[in-house]
This record gives C-alpha cells, sequence and structure tokens, in this order.
C-alpha cells in the first residue's frame, strides 16, 4: 500500500491522474493528521487555511482507512460535488473503488403515500383535471431509482408542489405506511447502512443525533470515523436543533395527516383534532401583533405560557386517541399509531418551551403572515454535544478554514464540549503578502453616525473605479444593504460604469454565476455571501467590508446570551461577541485570495479595527496580509492587477 506521502507527491497517483493537481506540504500535513487521528480513532480539530485542498486531504484517508467513513458537509451543493466529483476523481486515481452512498434530509425526497394522496385530493377538488408540476412528477415516479425531487428538471423546492409529494417528521406513518416497502427514503437509508462512505450533510446530521428519525435506524450506526467539513457551522446548527420548536405549520402538517388516516368515522380523534387547533388559535390570539419577525418571550402577554401549556396537552390527549384507536384496529388506516408518537414528540417538544427554565435556554415568538412559531434555543449544547461524542467509539474530525482566533481554538472546542481535543493549524499556502493588500481608510465616521453607510461608499467608490469593478461590498444588515444599493444607483445613475448585483433582486447562485461572466461587476450582499462564496480568478479582486461583524445586541439570542454569561459571572464580550465577530470577520475576508493567482485588495472601512484595544484580536484573525492606511498606495495596488477596460460602461 502506497504511503501518503507517495500519494501527494510529483508523479504520485494524484497527480498524474488529475489534470492541475499541484502537491502542496500543507495538504500531505493535513492528510497527515487525518490519517492519525483515524486510526488513533480520535478527535482532531483541523484549520486549514484557504487552498490548502483540505478535501482532498481528508478523501484520501477515507478511502485509504479501509473503514466505514461518515462526511458531513455544511451544504446539498457541497455534497453532491463530493459524490459526483470529488469522491469518484480520488477513487479512481487510487485504484480503491468504494461503495458510497449520497444521503439527503426526507424532504428531498418522494413519499409515493403523499403523492397518491395529493393526486385523490386533486380529483376529488377539479375533478380531474391536470396540475402540470405534479403530473410531471407522477411521471417521474415511475422512473426514478432513488426518489431525489432534484432529478425533475425545473423543479424547486420553493415550487408549492414539492411539500404535497415529501414527507415529514409529523406527517411520515412510518414502517406501517403501505408504501414502505418502496419507501425512498427508507430505501437511501438502507444503502447508507450498507456503504463504505456516507455523504451527508450537518443538518440531516445533526437532526439525526437530536431527534433520533426512529424507523431508519441510526445514521452513524458502525461507523469508525466521522468527518465533518465546514464544520465552524456546527456550533450554532446544534444550537437549533438541540432545542425545540413548534408552531402553526408543524401543527397544521401533523393534523392534515391525521385527517388523512381517520376514514371519517373516529369521533375521539376528530374531538382531540379540534382542541388542539382550538389550543392554538388561543394561544395565537395571546401572541402580540407585532410585524412579521422574531422577539423575545418577555415581550409576550403573561398568559402565553400557560397558553402553550394547554397547547401541549392537547396535542397529548391526540397522542392518546392516536395510539388507541391504531391498536384497537379501529376506524383509523395503518400509520395511527405512528402519527401518534409523532403527537406525542410534538407535545414533549411544546411542554418543554412552556415549562423552560431561564438557565436552560432562550425562548422566542416568530410571527408571520401564515401564523406563529416558538422556539427554544438552549445556551449552552457542549455536555450534550460530548455526550454525543463519548457514545461512540469512532474518530471525529472537524474541518473549516476558520476555526481558530490567531493560535487560539477555544471558541469553537468550548461550545462543543471538547476543549482536550488535538488541534492543528495549517496556513493557506497562498502568499498573501504580495498576492494582497489590508486597507483601512481615514476620515470615516463611527460605524453609528447616520450618514455612515453614505460616507463609507464614498470612499469605496475610488477603489472600485481604481479595480474597474471586480468588487463585493459586504453588509452586515439588510437596511445598509438596501441604503448602499439606492446611494450606488443615485449617484452611477442610468448609465452605470460596472453592472450592479444587489442580493434580494435576483436567487443567490444566479447573481454569483452572472457576477463570475461578467468580471467587472459589482455585487452587494448581506451575511450569506460572507461565507461560502467561492469567485475565482479576476472577476473579484477588491472587498469592501462596510462594518465589523457584531451581532446586534438587540437580536433576541444575543441579547440573552449576554445575560446568560453576566449572570454566571463572564464577560459576555470577551467570551462570545468578539470571538464570533472575529470568525465572521475571516470569512468575509477570506472571500478574496482563492487561488495562487489571484490578486487584490480587502477593505474595512471600520475604524474602530486600528482604534480600539480588540482591534487586535480581529486583525490576528486574519492572514497575513500587508496593510496599510494609504489611499494611494491601495489605489495603484488596485490599478496594477486591475485588467484592461472592456468597454466604456454597461448597462445595469
Amino acid at each position: 500500500m502506497l504511503e501518503l506521502a507517495d500519494i501527494f507527491a510529483a508523479d504520485g497517483p494524484l497527480q498524474r491522474s488529475l489534470p492541475g493537481f499541484t502537491p502542496r506540504r500543507e495538504q500531505l500535513q493535513m492528510a497527515e493528521e487525518v490519517s492519525r487521528a483515524l486510526e488513533a480513532r480520535e478527535v482532531l480539530v483541523v484549520e486549514a487555511g484557504t487552498g490548502t485542498g483540505k478535501t482532498f486531504a481528508y478523501l484520501v484517508p477515507a478511502l485509504h482507512c479501509g473503514g466505514r467513513v461518515l462526511i458531513s458537509t455544511g451544504t446539498r451543493t457541497l455534497q453532491d460535488q463530493l459524490y459526483s466529483k470529488d469522491l469518484p476523481l480520488v477513487a479512481a486515481a487510487l485504484g480503491r473503488p468504494a461503495r458510497v452512498a449520497l444521503l439527503k434530509g426526507r424532504a428531498n425526497y418522494l413519499c409515493r403515500h403523499r403523492l397518491g394522496h395529493a393526486l385523490g385530493e386533486l380529483a376529488l377538488r377539479d375533478g380531474g383535471s391536470r396540475e402540470p408540476w405534479l403530473a410531471r412528477v407522477e411521471r417521474w415516479a415511475s422512473l426514478t431509482r432513488t426518489g431525489d425531487l432534484a432529478e425533475v428538471p425545473g423543479l424547486s423546492d420553493s415550487n408549492p408542489v414539492w411539500p404535497e409529494v415529501t414527507s415529514t417528521r409529523d406527517n411520515c406513518l412510518g414502517a406501517p405506511c403501505e408504501e414502505f416497502a418502496r419507501c425512498h427514503v427508507a430505501a437511501a437509508r438502507r444503502q447508507a447502512q450498507e456503504a463504505d462512505i456516507v455523504i451527508v450533510n450537518h443538518h440531516l446530521l445533526l437532526a439525526d443525533l437530536a431527534l433520533k428519525e426512529d424507523g431508519f435506524g441510526d445514521l452513524l450506526g458502525s461507523a469508525d470515523a466521522l468527518i465533518l467539513d465546514e464544520a465552524h457551522q456546527l456550533p450554532d446548527l446544534a444550537t437549533e436543533l438541540f432545542g425545540a420548536s413548534v408552531g402553526h405549520r408543524r401543527i397544521g402538517s401533523l393534523l392534515d395527516a391525521v385527517r388523512g388516516e381517520i376514514a371519517g368515522a373516529a369521533a375521539a380523534v376528530d374531538s382531540a383534532i379540534e382542541a388542539v387547533e382550538e389550543a392554538a388559535r388561543e394561544l395565537s390570539r395571546r401572541l402580540p401583533r407585532e410585524l412579521p419577525g422574531r422577539i423575545g418571550w418577555d415581550r409576550c402577554d403573561a398568559a402565553v405560557a400557560p397558553c402553550t401549556a394547554e397547547l401541549a396537552r392537547a396535542l397529548q390527549a391526540l397522542r392518546e386517541a392516536l395510539e388507541s384507536r391504531g391498536a384497537d384496529g379501529g376506524a383509523l388506516g395503518p400509520g395511527a399509531s405512528g402519527l401518534g408518537a409523532r403527537a406525542g414528540e410534538l407535545a414533549v417538544q411544546t411542554e418543554r418551551i412552556a415549562a423552560v427554565d431561564r438557565i436552560e435556554g432562550l425562548r422566542t415568538v416568530e410571527l408571520s403572515s401564515r401564523g406563529f412559531a416558538l422556539h427554544l434555543l438552549p445556551f449552552d449544547i457542549a455536555d450534550r454535544f460530548r455526550a454525543l461524542i463519548e457514545a461512540r467509539r469512532c474518530a471525529w474530525v472537524f474541518t473549516s478554514a476558520t476555526l481558530s482566533i490567531g493560535d487560539d481554538f477555544s471558541h469553537f472546542t468550548a461550545r462543543l464540549g471538547i476543549p482536550e481535543a488535538a488541534t492543528v493549524k495549517i496556513d493557506s499556502p497562498f502568499d498573501y503578502e504580495r498576492q494582497s493588500v489590508l486597507y483601512v481608510p481615514r476620515g470615516l465616521p463611527q460605524p453609528a453616525a447616520p450618514d455612515y453607510v453614505r460616507s463609507m461608499l464614498d470612499a469605496a467608490l475610488p477603489l472600485i473605479e481604481a479595480s474597474r469593478g471586480g468588487a463585493f461590498v459586504l453588509f452586515t444588515s439588510h437596511r445598509a444593504l438596501a441604503e448602499g444599493a439606492l446611494r450606488l444607483r443615485q449617484l452611477w445613475g442610468a448609465n452605470p460604469p460596472y453592472r450592479l448585483y444587489v442580493q434580494g433582486e435576483a436567487p443567490r447562485e444566479r447573481l454569483l454565476k452572472e457576477f463570475r461572466a461578467d468580471g467587472d461587476g459589482v455585487l452587494l450582499g448581506t451575511a450569506s455571501f460572507w461565507e461560502g462564496v467561492d469567485v475565482k480568478g479576476a472577476a473579484l479582486r477588491l472587498v469592501i467590508i462596510e462594518k465589523l461583524p457584531f451581532a446586534s445586541p438587540d437580536e433576541p439570542l444575543v441579547k440573552a446570551r449576554v445575560d446568560h454569561i453576566q449572570s454566571r459571572g463572564g464577560n459576555p464580550f470577551r467570551e462570545f461577541q468578539l470571538p464570533e465577530a472575529a470568525l465572521a470577520l475571516k470569512q468575509g475576508v477570506g472571500r478574496l485570495i482563492r487561488s495562487e493567482s489571484d490578486h487584490g485588495a480587502v477593505v474595512i472601512c471600520d475604524r474602530r479595527i486600528v482604534e480600539r484595544s480588540y482591534g487586535r484580536v480581529l486583525l490576528a484573525a486574519l492572514p497575513a496580509m500587508r496593510s496599510t492606511r494609504d489611499e494611494q498606495e491601495v489605489l495603484r495596488f488596485l490599478r496594477a492587477h486591475a485588467p484592461p477596460p472592456a468597454r466604456a460602461s454597461r448597462t445595469a
């Protein structure tokens, strides 16, 4: 068997088989660290700087170890790339075929029972007329092997048909379903159990660990190792999934499924359904009449807590009615007991929200035109996550480009309850000193000033002109984004020098695709463009950051965490707000240099980074870029690396 050094070496199997592969010392270092952790079944945290090639650095050891490995990614897009491109390439290069399974959440798979129900409802409602998308799904359903709705051309997950033909935890009938033998979710799970390498996403993995998808087995099963890419997302995702959530949508989904099983002759269940609906209506009446958004529990009427407890009791009564009728063979369908269990789970979550101790977590209310949702977010998930790791004798490898602040991993490891984990920081192979410059403008007002966005853009315009476009302008709020877009359009008028791409005016992937193709565009975005965006080459040569990304102190979860840390005598700014801002800033800055040939400037418009003492912590988290406050220096750098003018003007 080849050693890792031979695999990653010049003239090794990777370079011989993969066009464009370049041996990198940093990539081999990471592969060796991952391999040791897999062999010893240890917990390892690896920060791999941009350009390390971390995907191959963990795929090679995963294939090499001969064990059963789960790989979890941040998004379904990354899942698909690993499954359809990266893993087959590496396996072929190494000559090590493996059984590989791609596993997504249940909402991605066709539910044959739900499809039949939707077709039946349509026939009754519209006299047999055809809904075009439903008819297309019906035709596809007779041909598909996987049931993955991504196979249906043109069908997006925002299409109204999508939820009609997929299941949720609350309306799935489980093993008693008459279509269970042909269930695509169950089949995907079985394939995953039999595979050598399983590719999942963080949301699915954490939901499985937190909720235990009954009827489909333990996702981890007999895994020898778990590799979690884009691991910086895990603490916040785990906080969400280890909490509790209940609202109109989940309740309605459950009740619709129950009605579909009743067959019109179950008075006790009818009565229980009415009680749940009445409890939900009463709770809704007691909630504030606010604009859409999320508010803290402390802004609600005192009656909300007892109303929530009453809703929990009504859901529990529905569970008892369903399980009783399912057990005695009454007028309900075969899924009654399964739906009863779902009602029971929802009752437990609702009761948990109603009775939560302030020390345990934050309760919030989300209000929209469609109804309400109650949420419980625990302040601390460290003990629970640590217990999940200790319960399984397998290796856990966490990797991302943004896990440390300087050389300190403690913020990440403490949140996940793994302070003793081995940590390794592998710097990027890119030459940031030569390829980039960090500029902090002089003379801008404080970020809280009413004219801040206007002043920031006035300072940014000469830089955009010097780089001839090719710019990201990253904002910290949607309000600032809207103000910035309006200001640029006012300044540029009807014949702008560069095409403007604004988040929210088109789907994210379409904006990125058009921005890359344009080559000289200016893209304005908020949080979703600070990370997970890869624009290699000259299309992106300038990143302008409006403000340091401190979370709003008025956001309910931020305020609650601050209060929680203060209550135990801690320093919320140093323990929570500053580390979170440092990691977010590191993500934003990381959009610029994505290859050895990239050049560009990062502009941080917030003067606090050089005027406040905590600025040193933020700067220490960033790559080793040369920095300046001299506008002429950064203008010369941008002009030197700007492409020649493509055309005199562009139309917006």
